[in-house]
């Protein structure tokens, strides 16, 4: 699945190709029915509304948050039945309004859809691909650098020299804010991950240090390796006890964001944690930005694309599957086997 489901539909970040041609049918993934195996199933063409262009899908982004979707779990919920994301490879009737170029690679934000050979995509959604970034890293970078970006930037403040936790860390995301806090933001990075082989990836991307918190006290290990000062900020994506840990090791005047809930519990803040070492707690909803702060979603995308061009950061792609095995890359995350952006390709 491409970027995101379910309301995350709304987010899916896919690398496409715009192209001449009529509209036709296409193949799309579709979640007829929820918590149960997804549909690849031959679809009309909608029709093209002001403002809008058809474009094919190449390569899409699978996020956990579509998983979530298609079993009834996110927090935002969709009509039956509906598509997850995805990348395409064609384009089409061209509108009046249309300001890219046939043949152009983009980067698109669809609505539904997404998980298909084709979409039909608001023009304003639309970036283009800079010459040097492949098509695959086009598709992986969106939601986890935009991610990365909005939880680094805008929310910790993150600062030269700062030490920064970062569990899940051989995840998409883990992974992406490792990349640009060490590479962009210049911080010290602790990535914590549930085996050694995960751990072991962390370190390759930049981290200087992980914790296997399968085996290891997070907050002993965290003030180990800060000789007992703690983190100024914690990257949380996991939930349940790994939160309260990554919570529990905050520095004086630390931050703690909190990207999701990975191990599937949603975690109750204890305040006295807060009050007692003057720490933050804050939440980034990546796709909620594209409806309240257009500017800062769009310059979240737009420096991922121009970070890449310059060779400043690079993103793990961790496994690709095509549209029909839809399933089995969605049970590969499930299981937890995924490392890094697992991608669906529409070729």
């Amino acid at each position: 699945m491409a970027a995101i489901f379910g309301n995350f539909l709304m987010d899916n970040m896919e690398a496409v190709t715009l192209t001449a041609s009529g509209a036709r049918g296409y193949r799309a993934a579709l979640c007829a029915e929820l918590a149960k195996p997804l549909l690849v199933r031959d679809v009309p063409s909608p029709p093209l509304q002001p403002h809008q262009v058809r474009v094919g899908v190449h390569y899409c982004g699978l996020n956990f948050a579509d998983i979530l979707a298609c079993q009834g779990l996110y927090q935002e919920k969709h009509t039956l039945p509906f598509t997850p994301a995805g990348r395409h490879d064609s384009s089409p009737d061209t509108h009046p309004t249309v300001v890219f170029w046939q043949g152009c690679r983009v980067i698109g934000v669809t609505g539904t859809t997404a998980m298909a050979e084709e979409c039909v995509i608001d023009q304003k959604m639309l970036w283009r691909i800079p010459e040097g970034v492949s098509d695959e890293d086009a598709a992986a970078l969106p939601v986890t650098y935009g991610t990365a970006t909005l939880v680094l930037d805008r929310r910790a403040r993150v600062q030269p020299g700062e030490t920064v936790l970062v569990t899940a860390g051989a995840g998409a995301t883990g992974l992406a804010v490792i990349d640009l806090a060490v590479n962009i933001f210049k911080a010290k990075v602790i990535a914590a991950a549930g085996s050694d082989a995960k751990c072991e990836l962390a370190l390759k991307s930049g981290a200087s240090h992980s914790v296997n918190y399968g085996r290891s006290s997070l907050r002993d290990e965290v003030k180990r390796l800060t000789d007992g000062r703690g983190a100024d900020v914690a990257v949380e994506a996991v939930g349940g006890d790994i939160f309260k840990a990554a919570l529990q090791s905050l520095a004086w005047e630390g931050r703690i964001v909190v990207m999701g809930f990975a191990g599937g519990k949603i975690p109750s803040i204890p305040a006295n944690l807060l009050l007692l070492k003057n720490v933050s707690a804050m939440g980034v909803y990546w796709s909620r930005y594209q409806k309240e702060n257009f500017p800062v979603f769009s310059s979240a995308i737009s420096s991922a694309l121009q970070y890449h061009q310059e060779g400043k950061i690079h993103p793990n792609i961790g496994a690709v599957f095509k549209l029909e095995e839809a399933n089995e890359a969605f049970n590969h995350v499930l299981q937890r086997k995924s490392t890094g952006k697992v991608i669906i390709s529409m070729k």
